[in-house]
C-alpha cells in the first residue's frame, strides 16, 4: 500500500475513534465508577464506601461486594413511590408537550418559509436564559401573591388566591414549559420533510383536511413523534431543580431522593444503586426505539 493510501487509511481511523474514546471516557469509566459503588457497602470514611477489593497477605485478594444496596431500593416505600411518582409525572407531562408541540410544530412547518425562522426563533429563545432562572420565575408567578394569582383575582375569575405552588400541577406547569421545545424541534424537523403533495393527492381522493391529517400527515411524523418524546421523558424522570423548586413535600421523585441520599445521608452506596436502576429503566425504552429506527430506514432502503 503506498504511503497516501497509509495516511487516508490512519486518517479515518483516528477521525472514527475520537468519539468511541469520548464515551469510553466520559461515559463508560464513570458508569463502571458508579456501578462499583452501587455494590459496595457504605462507611463512615471519605469517600463513605469500602474498599471494593481487599488485598491480603499471600497476594490474596477478598471481593466485598453487596447488593443489598438494590434490594433496599425494593423494599423501601420511600424509593418505590418515588419510582412511580416519577414515571406518572414524566409520562403525563410528555402527553402534555405532545398535545401542545405539535400544532406549533404543524403550524411552524406549514408557515411561509421566511417567517419559519423567527417562530423557531421564539421556540428554542427559553434556552438563552439560564434554567434555574426560569424556574425560579414561574416560582414568582405561581405564588400565592404571584402574577397569576393576581391576574385571576383582578379578572374576577376567583375570589381568592389558588394554591398552585408547592403541588403536584406545579411540577407538571414546570416540566411542560421547561421540556416543550425539546418536543417542538423534534417534530418540527419531521413535519418539515413532508410533501405537500401527498395532502393534494388525499385531497383529490375525497379526503377532508381532518381525514388527510389522520391518514397521511400523522402517520408519516410518527418518528418525531417518538424522538420528542423520549426527549421529554428521559430527563423529566430524572429532573431534580422543578420538583424541588416547585413541588411541595409529597412531590417524591427519583432526582430528589438521588440528591437525598448522596448529599443528605451521605449513602453513596444507596444512591448509585438507585442511578443504576433509573438508567437501567431508561435504557430499555431507548433501546427498544433504535432497534425501530433501524427497522424503519432498512424499510425505506428497499423501498
Amino acid at each position: 500500500m503506498r504511503v497516501g493510501g497509509w495516511q487516508r487509511l490512519w486518517g479515518r481511523r483516528v477521525v472514527l475513534g475520537i468519539p468511541y474514546v469520548w464515551l469510553v471516557a466520559f461515559f463508560l469509566v464513570p458508569l463502571l465508577i458508579v456501578g462499583k459503588i452501587s455494590i459496595s457497602e457504605i462507611a463512615q470514611a471519605v469517600p463513605p464506601y469500602e474498599p471494593l477489593l481487599e488485598f491480603a497477605e499471600g497476594g490474596l485478594v477478598a471481593v466485598r461486594a453487596t447488593f443489598t444496596n438494590f434490594t433496599l431500593l425494593f423494599e423501601d416505600d420511600l424509593y418505590v413511590t418515588a419510582y412511580f411518582q416519577s414515571l406518572t409525572i414524566a409520562g403525563i407531562s410528555t402527553i402534555f408537550c405532545l398535545l401542545i408541540g405539535y400544532p406549533m410544530a404543524l403550524a411552524i412547518a406549514r408557515a411561509r418559509e421566511d417567517r419559519r425562522g423567527p417562530l423557531l426563533l421564539l421556540v428554542i429563545l427559553p434556552f438563552w436564559t439560564s434554567f434555574l432562572i426560569r424556574v425560579y420565575a414561574w416560582m414568582g408567578i405561581l405564588k400565592d401573591e404571584g402574577l397569576l394569582n393576581g391576574l385571576l383575582l383582578w379578572l374576577g375569575v376567583i375570589n381568592e388566591p389558588l394554591v398552585i405552588l408547592n403541588t403536584d400541577t406545579a411540577v407538571y406547569i414546570g416540566i411542560i414549559y421547561s421540556y416543550l421545545p425539546f418536543m417542538v424541534l423534534p417534530l418540527y424537523a419531521t413535519l418539515e420533510k413532508l410533501d405537500p403533495a401527498l395532502l393534494e393527492a388525499a385531497a383529490d381522493l375525497g379526503a377532508k383536511p381532518l381525514r388527510a391529517f389522520w391518514s397521511v400527515t400523522l402517520p408519516l411524523s410518527v418518528p418525531g413523534i417518538v424522538a420528542g418524546s423520549l426527549l421529554v421523558f428521559v430527563p423529566a424522570v430524572g429532573e431534580y431543580v422543578i420538583p424541588d423548586l416547585l413541588g411541595g413535600g409529597d412531590t417524591q421523585m427519583l432526582g430528589k431522593a438521588l440528591w437525598d441520599m448522596f448529599a443528605l445521608n451521605r449513602d453513596w452506596p444507596s444512591a448509585a444503586a438507585l442511578a443504576v436502576v433509573m438508567l437501567a429503566a431508561l435504557a430499555v425504552p431507548i433501546a427498544l426505539f433504535q432497534k425501530w429506527q433501524t427497522k424503519l430506514e432498512q424499510a425505506e432502503d428497499e423501498v
